[in-house]
């Protein structure tokens, strides 16, 4: 069963919903270990204090704010609940927008909202309510000692809480050379480049189509490292810019390419995987090896 890192309440005018937030994103980075190039010893980061020189053990550690050089204001979490109680077990719709007018580079992390079992009528009516508006709270919650902005959305049977950038976290395009919006394209061009995106366009988007290929080419090299065995390593091909002279022509072949592609009889092993999907299992061994 997921362990919820935080439990509160939605809160949208004067409705009340209790729920639980849990993760929704499962990692499968690879962990390696540092090790001493020389010896091949194992490298470990531990806490050392700098006045009594001991190490200091996760469960003794509190958070110090450095006011002036060297000098700091110690606040434990209960230090950091009290100064809004209600903001960090709330999340408080503050509006309600279309989706469609949001910006996606704003979205960030993405977590499971589930209701206590006394407020499963009201989250199915919010969840409904925001399905049938085709619209997103926009709300602000307090979660590991920061105040972030968050749209809540209806996903399936689900209510799900994606954290948010504020807008002057994100990068001005301003700081960048882009082509202007209306930048002279030949019209021959933009036909054969939008016949090329209708050629490999698909009905709705598969996720279990794709998989972490580099990640399966790194553990092939770790299993063929462990049994003594040397892959060859295939020649980098840097990508060079299409030529604008035989831009036209580039795109002719992709679209000949994409055709035949297309047209060609699907193998009988992508056949077998797309009907039945299974998350890529993870490696038994333990990655000790940097």
């Amino acid at each position: 069963m997921p362990q919820a890192i935080w439990s509160g309440a939605i809160t949208f005018g004067l409705v009340t919903i209790p729920v639980k937030l849990f993760t929704a994103v499962r990692t499968s980075d690879l962990r390696f270990n540092f090790l001493h190039k020389a010896d091949g010893g194992r490298i470990f980061n531990e806490r050392h204090c700098t006045v009594c020189g001991e190490k200091v053990e996760y469960a003794d550690l509190v958070r110090g704010y450095e006011f002036e050089k060297g000098r700091y204001v110690q606040l434990a979490d209960d230090d950091l609940k009290s100064v809004n109680p209600e903001a960090t077990q709330t999340v408080e719709i503050l509006e309600f927008v279309e989706l469609d007018k949001i910006n996606p580079m704003y979205f960030d992390t993405p977590y499971y909202l589930e209701p206590e079992k006394k407020g499963r009528h009201a989250y199915a009516l919010l969840r409904e309510s925001l399905r049938e508006a085709n619209k997103v709270g926009i709300a602000r919650v307090v979660i590991r000692s920061r105040e972030h902005l968050a749209a809540l959305k209806p996903n399936g049977e689900a209510l799900v809480l994606e954290l948010m950038h504020y807008a002057e976290e994100l990068v001005e395009q301003s700081a960048f050379d882009f082509p202007e919006l209306k930048a002279e394209v030949a019209p021959a061009e933009l036909k054969v480049a939008k016949m090329l995106i209708d050629t490999m366009s698909v009905e709705a988007f598969e996720p279990e189509k794709f998989h972490d290929s580099y990640r399966d080419a790194v553990l092939a090299m770790i299993d063929a490292r462990v049994a003594g065995v040397t892959i060859a390593t295939p020649e980098a091909k840097r990508p060079t810019a299409t030529n604008v002279v035989n831009l036209m022509d580039v795109l002719q072949r992709s679209l000949e390419q994409t055709r035949e592609r297309a047209a060609a009889p699907e193998p009988a092993s992508a056949k077998a995987s797309t009907k039945k999907s299974t998350p890529a299992a993870k490696p038994k061994r333990k990655s000790s090896a940097a």
